[in-house]
């Protein structure tokens, strides 16, 4: 009785069960190339440097994906970092499609992540207003 046992072979793109979307392909990238999968490990380029992936965000149609990265460093090093990343990429997008089994991995395209530079300058100043002694203004209420 074949024909009552569901075949994975026929299940398509279609079927809502069966499909990835970009979220979860990006939950499934991020941790590969992050450190905690193997992926990261395998690089060798000395220019890739310190180097954390803050998110991963993947287009509909699966086949690109863009990485923000920070870096640690001046404007030169990250330079650095960011043309290692462009000679990796290749190989991470193999080692990807390698892992997930898509018939196409996404083109990786890495962006360093401005956001976590703003963040760290709003806490520099909040940290400076808060060691700053009251005003006499304040002191008279």
């Amino acid at each position: 009785m074949v024909a009552d046992r569901p075949d994975r072979c026929a299940r398509n793109h279609l079927d809502p069960d069966f499909r990835l979307h970009a979220q979860q392909v990006a939950e499934v990238v991020r941790p590969l190339l992050d450190g905690d999968g193997h992926v990261a490990r395998e690089v060798h380029d000395p220019g890739v440097g310190f180097v954390t992936l803050t998110r991963v965000h993947v287009s509909p149609d699966l086949q690109q994906a863009r990485v923000m990265y920070t870096a640690l460093g001046d404007d030169k090093s990250r330079a650095n970092t960011a043309r290692a990343l462009e000679r990796v990429a290749p190989f991470l997008r193999r080692q990807i499609g390698g892992r997930l089994r898509l018939k196409r991995a996404p083109e990786l395209k890495f962006v360093y992540d401005e956001s976590v530079a703003g963040q760290d300058r709003i806490e520099q100043i909040l940290n400076e207003l808060q060691s700053q002694p009251p005003s006499d203004a304040e002191s008279d209420e």
